[in-house]
């Protein structure tokens, strides 16, 4: 049974939501590097401290979703049903956030970040976090036995079929396509022991 959030977690939550809304309204109208943080604080009626607080830096506010990406892609392999193979597991995961992502209404956000060196660099880096989350996940678990390797290799291309599928004119079809090669890889692996 899942405790509903108190009070407390419901304000913190919806003062997070409240400052990413005005960042990336004030983004997407002025400019990405035309708006400074101060800027959104005081968009968003709060005190400076009070945004680095929710977000570490300003390239954070535009990925706002960072953490509950990185949760959902964890959680698609340690929430699944026992035996329940892992790679059709990612897929559908995998294919509801390319949906998301994917939204016509994603696509000024998309445009913003491709023209902002920063914002594409701490992409990169997130999403190399993402796939060092989900190797760990893959490794921890017993059924799944592979080397460290097989584990950060499928990682990375599951992360990296989140950029090549929302960019493509069939995003569904683009993740079948990736993830038909992903489920090859991983079978390949299959007979490697661990390192």
């Amino acid at each position: 049974m899942t405790v509903p959030p108190g009070r407390r977690e419901r304000k913190k939550a919806a003062t997070r939501q409240k400052i990413a809304d005005a960042a990336l309204r004030l983004f997407l109208e002025h400019g990405y590097d035309e708006v400074g943080i101060r800027d959104v604080a005081a968009e968003a009626d709060v005190a400076v401290t009070t945004l680095f607080s929710h977000f570490a830096s300003k390239e954070a506010l535009v990925f706002e979703q960072d953490e509950n990406f990185e949760q959902r892609l964890t959680q698609a392999v340690t929430g699944r049903a026992p035996h329940e193979p892992l790679i059709p597991a990612l897929r559908h995961e995998m294919r509801a956030l390319v949906r998301h992502c994917a939204a016509e209404n994603a696509a000024p956000i998309w445009r913003m970040i491709d023209a902002s060196p920063a914002l594409r660099e701490y992409e990169k880096s997130m999403r190399l976090r993402h796939a060092e989350s989900l190797a760990a996940a893959i490794a921890a678990d017993p059924g799944l036995s592979r080397t460290t390797t097989a584990c950060r290799t499928i990682a990375r291309f599951v992360v990296d079929a989140h950029s090549l599928a929302r960019e493509a004119a069939d995003p569904d079809a683009a993740v079948d396509e990736i993830f038909r090669m992903i489920e090859a890889a991983w079978e390949a692996t299959g007979s490697s022991r661990r390192e």
